[in-house]
């Protein structure tokens, strides 16, 4: 019967099909079986690989404090409203940008407040630091973060992050020594999604001692889901601070020294003799180290300003000495013999060399007068004199080993080594060879020789000392340092000791008799002591000094510019303070500097006087 053969045949291809779909399923529950419970750990490892943000946390950077305790720089911590670009990214870079700018100008709106980027930085900032959040506000107030936690709080790709912000804790005090920070060039090498902005230092100690500054960064793992939602922090490895620094400087004299030079151009130092700390290092106009934090901060607030505050004139300021150099020419003189402390020559107002007249700043002329009455006075013709006789080749290799013509090697980027011409340097750079008129100009600091007020300082600290040329110093080091970091942060800022004193790097001991220094020292003297001295105008009650005033043109003859010099020292019997300052555009230095010198010196007199009153009160006699 053919409908019963053909009701078999479909009876067993009904048979066969549910066979079929019975050992698929049976199939699938075992691929399945295999996923979800034998390979569970694998494809689990798997997940948490593509739901995790590798994050580096950067370290907070050491602060950095005077030679007394005073706290210069510091941290502070910055609320930051910030945009993770790998959230919001779209298909296209437009897109992405478009979609950004969109969530910045909503969120400004909401808030009531400009933006602080532009569609341009963000295009910069997706280019350049994709693996940055972009700062969309920075140092956000409290009612702001009260409007994001109210209408933001739930955006996607956009949170409050707390960033450390560098402080410089008294304001512009010494802004060329410290420097400034920016944020860090971001390394694409680096295996992290995100690297949250860290800080290095861009110029003064914040650049040479970045790496003693910066610390140790951290890291840590954010689970996220598709959207791009964080939901956990994990293994979170904490990132070490960097190291405190404690600099020579004393922050009060800082603080005068600074203020002194407000309102002029010019640069200052001041040493000590004994081993070449740097007790204050000026330089002005000065700029606010907190708004920059950017190659476009930079180009805004400094770039194009004629003043040129960005330059640190203490150690890059090339400047021709003047007669501050005299002293150099004087020891070259004796310490070849080619003179005597009685030596006399005869200012008729001044020198002739040829058909060249180099004229005296006295035009009646000082008549017949000797070493020291010739330092007292400044008197070119003297000088010219005494040049001539002993020869450019002698005072070119005194004022070598005074350290000119070279950098002293302090710890600062930056610093320019000057120069002391010869006759070599001159067929290189002018095509002829020198000549007597060259040796008149550089014995009275003129000409081709140029110095920065760092060399002058440690110049006068030489002579102060009796000829010992340290290598200026920035930052301590020793053992009393790290215990009195340690007993600050156990008892505060009362336990720091009253002052430290480490031993300096001697660079050269001068080749000059004990004698020949004495000479000059006593020249000096009378510059700043006698009633008739060119310095008599720094002079200070009770606080004995040693001193050389100078002034040098420069610029059109017949505008008279003049850079107006003072270096001094003292107590002259055991000098433990040795001064450079120069004054662009000012009048004499006598006139112009001295006084400036006369009142920082007056408040370093006072310092000390307070210290010992202090210490006597306290039971301990100094």
């Amino acid at each position: 019967m053919a409908w019963m053969d053909q009701f078999d045949n479909d009876a067993i291809r009904i048979h066969l099909l549910i066979v079929v779909f019975i050992g698929a399923l049976l199939g699938l529950a075992g691929w399945l079986w295999q996923i979800q419970v034998l390979r569970s750990s694998e494809f689990e490892s798997s997940l948490d690989r593509q739901s995790m943000r590798r994050v580096r946390i950067p370290a907070s950077r050491g602060r950095v404090f005077d030679r007394k305790g005073l706290c210069l720089v510091d941290n502070r911590p910055s609320y930051c409203i910030t945009i993770y670009v790998e959230d919001l990214r779209q298909s296209r870079e437009s897109n992405t940008v478009n979609r950004i700018d969109t969530t910045i100008r909503e969120m400004a709106a909401i808030f009531g407040r400009e933006r602080q980027v532009s569609r341009e930085d963000i295009v910069r900032h997706i280019r350049k630091r994709r693996p940055l959040p972009l700062l969309a506000w920075q140092d956000v107030d409290a009612p702001m973060l009260a409007r994001w936690a109210e209408f933001c709080g739930s955006r996607e790709g956009v949170e409050i992050s707390v960033y450390p912000q560098r402080v410089h804790k008294q304001g512009r005090m010494a802004v060329h020594l410290l420097g400034y920070v920016g944020w860090l060039d971001v390394d694409s090498s680096e295996p992290y999604h995100y690297t949250l902005p860290d800080m290095e230092g861009k110029s003064g100690i914040e650049r040479t001692l970045n790496d003693r500054l910066s610390g140790v960064a951290g890291g840590s793992l954010i689970r996220v889901d598709a959207s791009g939602f964080r939901h956990a922090e994990e293994n979170v490895i904490e990132p070490i601070g960097g190291e405190d620094v404690v600099l020579t400087i004393d922050g009060k004299i800082q603080k005068k020294m600074d203020e002194l030079l407000e309102g002029f151009r010019g640069a200052a130092v001041l040493v000590d003799p004994r081993n070449g700390d740097v007790l204050a290092m000026s330089s002005a106009p000065s700029y606010d180290p907190e708004v920059i934090k950017s190659v476009e901060d930079y180009a805004r607030e400094i770039t194009g300003n004629p003043q040129h505050p960005e330059i640190n004139r203490a150690i890059a300021g090339l400047y021709p000495p003047g007669s501050i150099f005299k002293p150099v020419v004087a020891l070259a003189a004796l310490h070849e013999g080619r003179i005597t402390p009685a030596t006399t020559a005869e200012c008729p107002g001044y020198y002739m060399v040829g058909n060249l007249r180099f004229n005296c700043w006295l035009k009646t002329g000082h008549g017949p007068l000797a070493l020291r009455k010739g330092l007292e006075q400044s008197c070119n013709v003297y000088f010219c004199t005494i040049g001539q006789l002993c020869g450019y080749e002698a005072i070119d290799a005194m004022a070598r080993q005074f350290g000119l013509g070279m950098k002293t090697g302090i710890e600062l980027d930056g610093e320019l080594a000057g120069l002391v011409p010869d006759d070599e340097w001159k067929r290189r750079a002018m095509g002829e060879g020198w000549r007597k008129g060259d040796t008149c100009n550089l014995s009275i600091g003129q000409g081709a020789l140029l110095v920065t007020p760092l060399q002058m300082a440690m110049v006068a600290a030489a002579l102060a000392n009796g000829g010992t040329l340290y290598r200026p110093r920035l930052v301590l080091h020793g053992d009393a340092v790290r215990k009195a970091l340690q007993m600050r942060d156990l008892a505060g800022e009362t336990a720091w000791p009253p002052d430290v004193f480490e031993e300096g790097q001697v660079v050269r001991k001068i080749d000059c008799s004990a004698g020949d220094f004495q000479r000059v020292r006593e020249g000096m003297y009378d510059v700043v002591e006698s009633p008739t001295g060119t310095g008599k105008r720094a002079r200070v009650e009770g606080f004995p000094m040693a001193g050389k005033t100078g002034t040098a043109e420069f610029g059109v003859k017949s505008e008279h510019k003049r850079y107006t010099w003072m270096t001094v020292f003292g107590p002259f019997d055991a000098p433990r303070y040795a001064l450079a300052m120069v004054i662009e555009e000012g009048e004499s230095g006598g006139l112009t500097t001295a006084p400036l010198v006369r009142q920082l010196m007056e408040t370093i007199v006072a310092m000390e006087n307070e210290s010992r009153s202090n210490l006597t009160l306290g039971g301990v006699v100094p």
